[in-house]
């Protein structure tokens, strides 16, 4: 049996926190599974939401009335993650029906914040939160219609993600609004959180991604936040302003904008007609089992469905005019920066005000989904005594912006994490590019390198930076005549060089149109990369090389050959040292 096996058994009983779970894996088969795992998750311990189905265990949702069966397969987000080598450990106590977002609404007791014992755990992905924050967990499955999957993340100080709508598949998954509802994941850290979800979402075309999106934010991004912050309390609003600040000392440029149509469309998801998506799931049970279910839940679920058809069509309506006023405030910003919650509140605040506490938690997360925005919920220090969070929110299909930006607000903070549990796991690329996002690899030299004058015809258009790269001793280099001044690689077998340069990623119709704009004599081909690669990257025109310099013997590197390069100081060997580059020969 594994150490981390153990680590986990022994940790159940030293924090003692039974109302975290539904149930607990089995010793022996945890130590079997655990033993026979591979692949990129191996050696991770996996908790899982209980409305979410994982083979052996009846899918109650914290409702044991509603499910005594148990489940025959694993949800598809389950058996991704397990095909990869993570481990189920159990599945995880929450508010009922995924009905809240503060931890409270189960039979199975209260979940209590995993620092303050006094205070939230926030829901309903409470269980799920507090075992990753506990260190019980590595990783966990949560679920966020409403901010389910942020609120719990943020009041624990671990890191949530949640997906564009679709990119992860629901199978398996008992809806709460099945037309908003998103599987996430839960780690301590973005690397972690980042790998697992990627993971998760694998490549099945439940929802085909686009062939525009962007695949990193850009160098100096454009983060909106809202211009008024309600409900906030005051320490909360010093701690957002610190993160903003953060923001700005790197670079990030801070615009305000007006947020009351994001706050009405929050308030819709539960005073209004689409909160009948939520009696179309389970509103049968519901109304025949009352004494099964939690009052709380049970009266917003029976009320939910007394709405005619009409107002839902209305409340729809509705919902996308508020969408398209909120979009059009974030036109040109490439995300929105938001306090995750307004505030942390105590165990008894939720008991004397269940209802009017629970929406109030909502303010900042309701309107995610309705809108189909993506995010990513990270720690960002402490407001007082409680652990503070932001989400980064962006349009959808721009998770890795969103990934990006969210790892310039990331302030880590304390962990309680037990002794045993996994380091974190280190993340290459995006998740969304694992999730099937289509790609082009493509090779420059000189000005469109990062730093270089044409970085920007780059990323403007969502490229990622990959590093530098060879060619094959197969191309020789011209100093273009061009304004800014641009390389000329030209293929020239059995008199060639090995020529530096770096790698671009970026979405195919990205591509398309910066071949469009491309000037002469400018052209894009195949470029044969050492280690048999081949990519596309520039070259040019025949015609262009007329009266060019040849500037092979320099290498490549960062395209300027003459006393004008001023990216570092060179070296006693006559090296640039520019972006790691140690092979570049400054030219005279």
């Amino acid at each position: 049996m594994s150490d981390r096996v153990d680590a986990f058994y022994e940790a159940l009983v030293q924090v003692d926190r039974p109302e975290v779970w539904i149930d607990v894996a089995d010793r022996k088969a945890v130590s079997a599974e655990f033993d026979a795992t591979h692949g990129p998750l191996a050696g991770l311990l996996l908790a899982v939401k209980n409305n979410v189905d994982v083979e052996g265990y009846p899918t109650t949702a914290a409702c044991p009335d509603f499910a005594t069966l148990p489940a025959a397969d694993d949800a598809p987000a389950v058996a991704r993650l397990r095909a990869a080598g993570a481990t189920v450990v159990g599945t995880t106590n929450m508010d009922q029906f995924a009905t809240g977002l503060v931890g409270q609404r189960s039979p199975y007791g209260g979940v209590r914040n995993a620092h303050r014992h006094d205070f939230v755990s926030g829901g309903s992905s409470s269980g799920s939160a507090v075992a990753v924050a506990l260190g019980l967990a590595d990783i966990a499955i949560g679920t966020d219609t409403a901010g389910s999957g942020r609120v719990p993340a943020a009041f624990q100080g671990i890191v949530g993600i949640k997906p564009t709508l679709g990119l992860v598949s629901t199978d398996g998954v008992l809806p709460a609004c099945r037309s908003w509802d998103a599987v996430t994941i839960m780690a301590r850290d973005l690397d972690t959180a980042d790998v697992a979800m990627g993971v998760m979402a694998g490549d099945d075309g439940t929802r085909p991604i686009p062939s525009d999106i962007p695949l990193a934010a850009p160098p100096n991004p454009i983060v909106a936040i809202p211009a008024d912050l309600p409900y906030l309390a005051p320490d909360w609003a010093d701690a957002f302003d610190r993160c903003v600040e953060r923001l700005r000392s790197q670079g990030v440029e801070i615009r305000p904008i007006p947020f009351a149509s994001f706050v009405d469309a929050a308030r819709m998801l539960y005073d209004s007609a689409l909160v009948a998506e939520r009696h179309a799931s389970v509103g049968a049970f519901v109304d025949s089992h009352p004494d099964a279910v939690d009052p709380v839940v049970g009266q917003i679920i029976s009320r939910a469905g007394q709405y005619p058809a009409s107002e839902m069509v209305t409340a729809l309506a509705r919902v996308e005019e508020l969408r398209s006023e909120s979009m059009a405030l974030l036109d040109g910003c490439d995300a929105l920066l938001v306090p995750t919650a307004p505030e942390h509140p105590s165990i008894a605040e939720v008991a004397a005000d269940p209802v009017g506490v629970n929406a109030r938690l909502g303010t900042y997360t309701n309107f995610t989904n309705l809108f189909d925005l993506c995010g990513v919920a990270v720690p960002a220090g402490t407001a007082g005594p409680a652990q503070f969070g932001v989400t980064v929110l962006a349009p959808a299909f721009h998770d890795a912006v969103a990934l990006d930006i969210a790892r310039l607000a990331h302030e880590p903070t304390a962990s309680v994490a037990a002794a045993g549990c996994a380091g974190p796991l280190v993340s290459t690329t995006p998740w969304i590019e694992q999730a099937g996002a289509p790609t082009v690899d493509v090779f420059v030299v000189g000005a469109h390198l990062p730093g270089q004058p044409l970085e920007h015809e780059m990323t403007s258009r969502g490229a990622r930076y990959l590093g530098a790269a060879w060619t094959t001793p197969d191309y020789r280099l011209y100093a273009l005549e061009t304004t800014p001044p641009k390389p000329g690689l030209v293929y020239s077998p059995g008199r060639g060089s090995t020529i530096e340069g770096g790698i671009w990623r970026l979405s195919p119709a990205s591509l398309a149109s910066f071949l469009k704009e491309l000037p002469a004599p400018m052209t894009l081909g195949r470029v044969e990369l050492g280690g048999g690669r081949g990519v596309v990257g520039f070259g040019c025109s025949p015609d262009a090389l007329e009266g060019a310099q040849d500037v092979t013997e320099f290498g490549g590197g960062c395209g300027i050959w003459d006393e004008e390069c001023q990216h570092d100081q060179p070296s006693t060997t006559g090296s640039c040292d520019y972006h790691g580059c140690t092979t570049h020969t400054k030219g005279p």
